[in-house]
């Protein structure tokens, strides 16, 4: 009966260690997240400088798997390239060796200094959760619930040792042990099977130490068991590296599995042949606590890696041989799609960039288009429809990608400004997609005229060129407001999209006499017409995109945009009213100089370039 209590205990408390370190993980991932994509970008081709960037950034998530796992999306995203990652893989084996020397504090005894005690796992814990709950439940800065969910995960962590430290106390591991190290195939075989089940060498180390604290465990055993748990661990990185990514993030698993391959050997061959010749005679069979396993991962990692980081060269390429490239796809925007990469969704910060990325393509592209389009109403090219057309279905293909990768990341979304993100980008990706289809519709205007052998007045070009620099002015401010999360860019753009509306009907207006003086003719006005629609539809559009930049950052806009809008054409807000009537005497006066035959060329220049708004 005591010996079920102590097994149930044993799993009650390995359950409380595992979530302890996934809620202490997670919560670190996602406060830090945010910096590892600028961090990383910033790595030189130095494998120095790249393996203490891994040592640093899997010191502070706790987590090799995680760092590198991340490191194969940004190579995939081409943030950092194959050569820059191998450092990176290096470091985040040794970074990981952080947490065994935290659980080494395990061997805080009794007899130890008063404040000391402070730091015993049975005492910390409890201070760890109590400095949580108050952060969660109390504080209420911006990163209070994520520095308390941390702190809570540090002493559910602690709590978990303890109670595990407590249960095996009932268990006489020592002949087990004992087997491990007469047979290192079995320590081995112990080590990877944990790890592999566990999916960290962080906790299965952890698991180590504390069975140490009641079981002497020989140096020997502890070698061979660690080294089973660097294998299992890797295996299961590189499982998580091959699900459905590219080719560079399966070479970063292989290159993974490749070091720590060479790492267990290197360490298994040096201590057998110190052995050997007898330099480790008072260490084989000396028993290790908690502190001496932690020192012995440590000193494993740093010398493998000081050893075998020059030959790193030599893994990359073997995992150029065991994995081929894909054939290069046509698109040339293929590896936005590919950044959207599932592998970030455990750091929702990293997840959203890729998806920044890919709209700010979008937009760019769509607005290249729009240009490409109104040009050819002056001088038609079927070489930029053909452009326009394929760029469009590269929209569209951008649109489908980034919808559908927004749709699964949702649900690993929880902090609430990465949920104000997600909001902004799931209502702009479809007006994006938008501004691409006016831009279709534009040069397939373009193209009928051209078929059909029509041109528009030079009257009616003039004004097209008027209305065309009021559209790049909102494209501009749209630009700015969206890539540079700039508010103020964005509260520009509504008055001049209600001046845009006062042109379409002004223009109207001057076709409708036109047709009275037989200066055009109904067809050409059609098309004038299809024009007007698409630019009046595209000044709408960004006027969405500049609402939720704004509501993005006052989350009260996002059900009160209809009023907030209504409020401004209203005449409610005093700086929209200013820079409404500004804009619309500019340009209006713009449309009167067209009328004055006399005056057409030289006054229409000369007033070339006058508008600037802040």
């Amino acid at each position: 009966m005591e010996i079920a209590k102590s097994i149930i205990s044993l799993l009650g408390g390995l359950a409380m260690f595992l979530y302890g370190m996934r809620l202490m993980g997670n919560s670190l991932k996602e406060g830090s997240s945010g910096t590892f994509k600028q961090v990383m970008g910033k790595v030189t081709n130095n494998p120095f400088k790249a393996f203490l960037l891994g040592v640093f950034i899997t010191g502070i998530i706790q987590s090799s798997t995680a760092t590198i796992v991340i490191t194969s999306g940004l190579v995939v995203a081409g943030v950092i390239s194959l050569d820059q990652s191998l450092g990176i893989i290096v470091g985040a084996n040794v970074g990981t060796t952080v947490t065994g020397q935290i659980f080494r504090l395990l061997d805080i005894s009794d007899d130890s200094g008063n404040w000391l005690q402070f730091f015993k796992p049975d005492t910390l814990a409890p201070i760890m959760l109590t400095i949580g709950i108050i952060f969660i439940m109390f504080c209420r800065f911006k990163k209070s619930d994520l520095v308390g969910n941390i702190t809570i995960g540090f002493g559910i962590l602690f709590t978990g040792l303890v109670s595990m430290t407590a249960a095996v106390t009932a268990f006489n591991m020592e002949g087990v042990f004992a087997r491990m190290g007469n047979h290192p195939a079995l320590g081995y075989a112990a080590g990877a099977g944990v790890a592999f089940v566990l999916q960290s060498s962080s906790s299965s180390i952890g698991i180590l130490q504390a069975f140490s604290a009641s079981t002497p465990i020989a140096f020997k055993t502890v070698a061979f068991v660690l080294c089973g748990i660097y294998l299992g661990d890797c295996v299961t990185t590189g499982i998580v590296c091959f699900i459905g990514t590219k080719p560079d993030s399966k070479r970063v698993g292989i290159i993974n599995i490749l070091y720590n391959f060479g790492k267990t050997a290197l360490v298994l061959v040096g201590i057998g042949l110190a052995h050997a010749f007898g330099y480790m005679d008072s260490l084989w069979n000396m028993p290790l606590k908690s502190g001496g396993i932690a020192n012995s991962n440590t000193i494993f990692n740093l010398v493998s890696a000081v050893v075998l980081l020059p030959f790193i060269g030599i893994a990359k390429r073997i995992s150029y041989r065991m994995i081929k490239d894909e054939p290069k796809p046509e698109d040339r925007y293929a590896d936005k799609v590919a950044a959207l990469n599932p592998v970030f969704f455990a750091t929702p910060a990293l997840a959203l960039n890729s998806c920044y990325d890919a709209l700010k393509t979008m937009f760019a592209i769509a607005s290249a288009n729009i240009n490409k389009a109104l040009n050819m109403f002056q001088e038609y090219s079927e070489e930029d429809y053909i452009a326009i057309e394929k760029d469009e279905d590269s929209i569209d293909r951008l649109a489908d990608a980034v919808s559908n990768y927004l749709v699964q990341l949702s649900p690993h979304v929880n902090e609430e400004m990465h949920i104000r993100i997600l909001d902004q980008y799931y209502k702009v990706v479809t007006e994006f997609e938008r501004l691409g289809d006016h831009a279709m519709n534009l040069a397939e205007s373009a193209r009928g005229m051209n078929e059909q052998g029509m041109k528009f007045s030079d009257d009616a070009l003039r004004e097209l060129l008027v209305i065309r620099e009021l559209l790049d002015w909102i494209l501009e401010h749209t630009k700015n407001a969206f890539e540079k999360r700039d508010v103020e860019a964005a509260r520009h753009i509504e008055p001049l999209e209600e001046v845009m509306d006062d042109m379409i009907n002004a223009l109207d207006d001057n076709h409708v006499a036109r047709l009275r003086e037989g200066r055009c003719t109904v067809y050409a006005g059609t098309r004038l017409m299809d024009i007007m629609s698409n630019l009046e539809r595209i000044s709408d559009t960004c006027s969405n995109v500049g609402v939720s930049v704004v509501a993005r950052v006052d989350p009260d806009m996002d059900t009160q945009a209809h009023s907030y809008i209504s409020s401004l054409h209203q005449g409610q807000n005093e700086e929209f009213n200013e820079e409404y009537h500004r804009a619309h005497d500019l340009y209006f006066k713009r449309l009167a100089l067209i009328t004055k035959k006399d005056k057409e060329e030289s006054h229409y220049e000369d007033i070339d370039g006058q508008l600037s708004f802040k």
